[in-house]
Parts: C-alpha cells; sequence; structure tokens
C-alpha cells in the first residue's frame, strides 16, 4: 500500500463549474490545507488574493481536502473572449502547472470563454466506469483538442444524471475504494440498526465482494398486495438487480467520485487480476470488470483535460443515489423508515452535494446546508451526520437556472415527486404540483427556453406502455416505470403548461437517463403558430441500451405509435403532434444505442441547427429533420 507521502497536491480537479459574466467557479481536491491563495484570470483585469468567503475548504479526510472558489462580481468575466486562469498558494506556489496533460498543446494555462447567447453546448448522462462501451468525454476532449479556434467551443457541458453509478459497482473498483478510503484517510462513521457497527468493519478483499444485498443492505418490513407478492416480502430495499455491492458509508462514495475523476488515485493503487475467495463465476465477472476498469482509467487525464477548460453543470437522476430513488410513495415508506437506509441515501446526498452540487449554484446552498456542511466534516459526529441528512432530504432547492439565452431551466425530478393517491406502488410523478407551478413562472416573458430533465418528457411510448402494463401488474419497481407520462397529475399538468398560450416559442428539452439517443419534434396539433418543441435525448456517455433489444423497441414503436397512428389518440399526449428525427438520414430507424456526447448548436431565436451525437469512436449521428 503506497504511503500518504507519494499523493500529488492536487488528487482531482481543477475543474470549472459555475461560470458566467458575474461569477468564476472552480473545484478542486488536493491533499493538504492550502495558505493564502491568489487568483489570476487572464483576458479579465482579475489578480488579487482570495477573501475568506471566496475560498471554500472542506476536509474530507487526512489527506483530503476540497476546495471550491467563488468570486462574484459585477463584469468579472467578459464575454465572447479568450480567458485563462492560474491559481497561486502563497507557499505552493503555481497549483496546476505540473498537472501532467491538464493543458492543450502549446498552452501554458487553462483558457475558457463566456458565452451569455448559447450557441452550442455538449450534454449527455449515464457513465458507469465498468461498462463495455467506451468513454464519450475522452471523445468530447479530443474535439476541443482538434479545433484551435476558443470560439467555436460550447457554451457549457450539462451533465443531466447518473454521473456515477453508487448503486452497481464492480468488484475491483469495490476493491479500489477500499484502498482509496486507507490511503486518504477518509473519514469512518457509526452506522444505526445496521449488521455492522461501523464502516471500519467494512471488508474490501475479494472473497467479501458480490454479497453486500445478502448481507448489508437492509430488507423491506411491508408486504405488498400484487400478483408478485413474492417479490416484495423481505426483499430489498434497494432494488438495483446489480447492488451486489452497493455501497454504504460516505467514505466510500467519496472515494468513489475521486476515482471517477481522478488519474492519480489510480496510479497509486494495485488491483490484483487473479483472486482467490470467488467462485468461477464471479471470478470471471471479476476479469471482466478489471479489463473495462483499465480502459475507463486510461481515459481519465482527457476527461479532468475537458472539465478544466469548460464550464460543467450537473444533476442527479436515480443512480446517483441509488436505483428506484424515490419512484413510489411506498419505496420512500420503506427507504425512510429504516436508519440504515436513510443513511445510506442520506450518505450519497451528501457525496452528490460535495462534488457536483455545490458547483452548480453556490449560493442556493448558503443558509441551510453549508454550514451544517461544515460543522459536520470538520468534526464528524453521528449526530451531526444525522441532522445535516434530514435537511438535504428536506431541502428543495436542487433545481437551479441559468440567465442565458436562451435561458437553461434544470428541473429536480427526484425529490419533489406527485405521490400517486390511490395506490402507493404505482409510480409517482415526476414533479408535483408546486414544483410545476414554480416551472411555469420561470417560463414567463421567456421568448425560448433550454429545459434539462433528466428523463425524457416525450420518450419511446411503446416503453412506456411496457412500464405501463407492469405497473399495472405490481411490478413498477421492476421496470423502472419512471416517465413524465406515468402519474396523470404530472401528465396533464405539464402538457397544459407547454400548451399555454403565453408559453415560449421555442423549447429546447435535454434529457438521458434511457440509455439511447433520438429526438422528436413535437408540435401542439390543430394550432397554427403555436411552440415548437425539440425533445434531445442522449444518453449515456458511457453505458447503452441491450443491443438485441432496442431494434425490437424501435420497429414495433414505429408501426404501433408512429405519427399518423390512430393509437396516439388514446394516449395523455394525444394533442400533441411528435415525428421522430432520422439519424444520419435512416427511413425507420429512430433510436441510437451507441455511447455518445451529445452536440446541439442553436440559432438566435432558439432553435436547433443541428442534432447531434459524437460517439466513443468519433464518429457522428446527425439527427435529420423528419420528412414532411
Amino acid at each position: 500500500m503506497p504511503s500518504a507521502s507519494s499523493i500529488p497536491l492536487i488528487i482531482a480537479g481543477p475543474s470549472l463549474r459555475h461560470c458566467d459574466q458575474q461569477h468564476f467557479t472552480l473545484w478542486f481536491v488536493c491533499k493538504q490545507p492550502l495558505s493564502t491563495l491568489r487568483l489570476a484570470l487572464v483576458g479579465a483585469d482579475f489578480d488579487r488574493e482570495l477573501s475568506r468567503d471566496e475560498v471554500h475548504c472542506i476536509p474530507l479526510g487526512k489527506h483530503a481536502f476540497q476546495y471550491l472558489i467563488r468570486v462574484n462580481q459585477e463584469q468579472l468575466l467578459p464575454k465572447d473572449v479568450a480567458l485563462a486562469y492560474r491559481l497561486f498558494d502563497s507557499e505552493q506556489g503555481e497549483l496546476f502547472h505540473q498537472i501532467d496533460e491538464l493543458h492543450y498543446p502549446d498552452e501554458q494555462a487553462c483558457r475558457f470563454i463566456i458565452k451569455p447567447q448559447i450557441d452550442k453546448l455538449m450534454h449527455g448522462s449515464c457513465r458507469n466506469a465498468h461498462h463495455h462501451s467506451s468513454d464519450a468525454l475522452v471523445a468530447a476532449d479530443t474535439q476541443l483538442m482538434q479545433s484551435n479556434d476558443i470560439t467555436e467551443r460550447p457554451a457549457l457541458l450539462m451533465m443531466s444524471g447518473d454521473q456515477v453509478y453508487v448503486d452497481d459497482i464492480a468488484g475491483p473498483m469495490l476493491y479500489a475504494i477500499g484502498q482509496v478510503i486507507q490511503l486518504l484517510g477518509l473519514h469512518q462513521e457509526q452506522f444505526i440498526d445496521a449488521p455492522l457497527i461501523d464502516s471500519s468493519q467494512i471488508s474490501y478483499q475479494p472473497a467479501a465482494m458480490y454479497r453486500r444485498h445478502v448481507h448489508l443492505l437492509p430488507k423491506t418490513q411491508y408486504k405488498a398486495k400484487t400478483a408478485i407478492k413474492a417479490w416484495y416480502i423481505n426483499h430489498p430495499i434497494f432494488t438495483s438487480s446489480l447492488a451486489e455491492n452497493h455501497l454504504i458509508s460516505l467514505n466510500e462514495m467519496v472515494a468513489l467520485y475521486l476515482l471517477y475523476w481522478s488519474p492519480e488515485l489510480w496510479e497509486r493503487i494495485d488491483i490484483p487480476k487473479e483472486v482467490v475467495g470467488l467462485s468461477k463465476t464471479l471470478t470471471q465477472r471479476w476479469q471482466k470488470e478489471w479489463t473495462e476498469l483499465l480502459a475507463f482509467k486510461s481515459g481519465l487525464k482527457q476527461v479532468r483535460r475537458l472539465m478544466a477548460h469548460i464550464p460543467t453543470y450537473m444533476i442527479f437522476d436515480d443512480h446517483d443515489i441509488t436505483d428506484d430513488w424515490n419512484l413510489t410513495a411506498r419505496w420512500e415508506q420503506a427507504a425512510y423508515g429504516h436508519a440504515f437506509s436513510k443513511r445510506i441515501i442520506g450518505n450519497a446526498l451528501i457525496a452528490y452535494t460535495l462534488f457536483q452540487g455545490l458547483g452548480n449554484a453556490p449560493s442556493r446552498f448558503d443558509a441551510e446546508i453549508t454550514p451544517k456542511l461544515d460543522a459536520f466534516l470538520k468534526s464528524p459526529t453521528t449526530g451531526d451526520q444525522d441532522a445535516l441528512i434530514d435537511t438535504l432530504l428536506s431541502f428543495e432547492h436542487w433545481h437551479y437556472s441559468l440567465q442565458t439565452s436562451p435561458k437553461l431551466l434544470v428541473l429536480d425530478t427526484r425529490t419533489r415527486r406527485w405521490r400517486s393517491e390511490s395506490n402507493l406502488a404505482k409510480p409517482s410523478g415526476l414533479m408535483d404540483w408546486e414544483a410545476l407551478m414554480e416551472f411555469q413562472a420561470e417560463l414567463v416573458n421567456q421568448p425560448n427556453v433550454i429545459i434539462v430533465s433528466p428523463a425524457p418528457i416525450y420518450g419511446v411510448k411503446l416503453i412506456e406502455t411496457v412500464q405501463r402494463m407492469a405497473t399495472l401488474c405490481g411490478g413498477s419497481l421492476l421496470v423502472d416505470a419512471e416517465n413524465w407520462m406515468a402519474h396523470p397529475g404530472t401528465a396533464n399538468t405539464l402538457l397544459s403548461i407547454f400548451q399555454h398560450r403565453k408559453t415560449p416559442e421555442q423549447f429546447i428539452i435535454l434529457s438521458g437517463d434511457v440509455h439511447y439517443s433520438f429526438s422528436y419534434d413535437v408540435g401542439i396539433r390543430f394550432r397554427h403558430g403555436g411552440p415548437q418543441i425539440y425533445q434531445i435525448t442522449c444518453s449515456g456517455f458511457k453505458n447503452q441500451f441491450p443491443e438485441k433489444l432496442l431494434p425490437i423497441f424501435d420497429k414495433f414503436n414505429g408501426w404501433l405509435y408512429g405519427h399518423f397512428s390512430p393509437l396516439n389518440f388514446f394516449t395523455k399526449r394525444k394533442r400533441m403532434s411528435i415525428r421522430g428525427r432520422r439519424p444520419n438520414g435512416e427511413r425507420s430507424k429512430r433510436l441510437v444505442n451507441q455511447s455518445g456526447i451529445g452536440i446541439v448548436e442553436i440559432a438566435a431565436d432558439g432553435a436547433p441547427t443541428k442534432i447531434g451525437v459524437l460517439h466513443s469512436d468519433m464518429s457522428e449521428t446527425e439527427f435529420l429533420p423528419p420528412r414532411h
């Protein structure tokens, strides 16, 4: 096991987060507390020491300190010109200049650009480290490297969910997590109503892998009155089909995020390919996952470089916390009614706040969250941890907006659910009435908007129908029956908002979640001059739908729910005209099943001029408008 002295000063990052003409936000993790910091923004006439309020330091462990640099002032950054940032410590000197392959060729600092008018953006979701597909973020970095004109760069990178998979962990990744916890001295914690007294008792030896769903994860305490009753009696609360290594403690989740973004940590841990203590089947699984993680590791320097050069925004979906998170009211009763499962969910929310949420809109956390977060991590106690988790679970400001043109609205579709009143086992609506009314208020007086909804608002109707049939049989958790049309209250309210005559003229909806990509042009039937809606879905960065199954869904969806099909008049969205765009001009194909990152080019009126996907092999798919 390497010693702490081998750890580099900068463990992860730097990553550009919320940046506009008034704000500069930079995230990174280093191995020790820093002294006085000085920030130079080249091209912006800014070079000075940072005040205490502008430097937020959080101790994650003995050798891990997270920094969030926040500079807010009027006319801080000029728009549409090349800028660069350099950060200096009074004792360490310049902090980032020795990071390997952080800069693009022939550059001495990380350059970026502020674009209040969004003319181009990148987006996507679902990055599973051990999936067999390649990492599309590496392709995105390669494309940026090949472009010499910084004005051609996207205005931002939008990650719309499942940035990490807390509930789907490879055996070798769990082994690496154990190594990182020791190497960085990450905080331990005590558990209540759990098979373990504290997190120090967790074993990370290969023989202990792939068994957490049997020995550690809590069970449901209720009996479901359904046709598949046996699935819900004493069944694990965490319903992921791949929950064998589901993360539990906060230090595991902190280590996971660092391993997703830090090439240096991978260079300081050693994961054996040949292991003992596993069955033959699990040994083969370990070796396959080991091979996939090697490929994932090889691209991390490029992923870091991408996030260091382009403002990046994030929002959670289910796997950032756990599969089926808040899918039904009954699931919520079981999960939050058990002290151990509540702690697991709360730990994932703390980790999300640290590594994703704070950087999106830091000021939204200042009053309620940041003081409790600081108090807990500076002196971790069980009482402070539970109090922080209670605050996070009741927090209602995970959503945010960017004052760009078009205005960008990022929706929280996970914590403000419209619960079913007829049956607690039915899927909850993705947003409740109050949240939808707040959303509608954000649309007032906007000529055009970009909406980020982790799950597609207009999805593949055949798949939604299958999910509805499974729900009627009591199996909503088995098929992840969470779509905007699954709950009548949410569906009807949302469609009414789109059909209102005072809505914007152009809607672009960016989504992920589903592990395939598609694009729809949506209008209102029997109305001239109504709003034009573009549903653009890109998923995943490093994940794919089962290869043999998706073409079947694609073909049958076209037959049953094509533009002219009368079956559309029996759906909730019957007032909407939905036409699928053609990937690379394909005649009948509408769904693309290949890992990639979405690239959207946008005209001044808010309409997309190009909708494409850059795949991990550097090939591209362009979704062409439907034939008329």
